[in-house]
């Protein structure tokens, strides 16, 4: 089974950094999307930023725009996400994702997931 693994959660300061990465863990399937969602206590999980495997194209939501970046190392089906100038409402559960179609900012579009890393951003 496929399993994700998240890292590089923690406490952090309002206008801190952090970077979160996202690796498989056993048998892998490569999938071209490979993403990263989130989500606060009492809310809905929200999307938060998308990477093509082949062609390296981002879709970001547009309350991290200028502030995350995404990346990723094909090779290595990894993924990061580098979180710049980070504010208290960042503050989430961060689940690493991957499915076959690029692109898509539903999560059910996506078939393998981690188990979450915790991002406390304080003010």
């Amino acid at each position: 089974q496929v399993q994700l693994v998240e890292s590089g959660g923690g406490l952090v300061q309002a206008g801190g950094s952090l970077r979160l990465s996202c690796a498989p863990s056993g048998r892998t399937f490569s999938r071209n999307a490979m993403g990263w969602f989130r989500q606060a206590p009492g809310k809905e999980r929200e999307f938060v930023a998308v990477i093509s495997r082949r062609t390296g194209n981002t879709v970001y939501a547009d309350s991290v725009k200028g502030r995350f970046t995404i990346s990723r190392d094909s090779a290595k089906n990894t993924a990061y996400l580098q979180m710049n100038s980070l504010k208290p409402e960042d503050t989430a559960v961060y689940y690493c994702a991957a499915g076959p179609v690029w692109g898509s900012m539903t999560s059910t579009a996506y078939d393998q997931w981690g188990q979450g890393t915790q991002v406390t951003v304080s003010s």
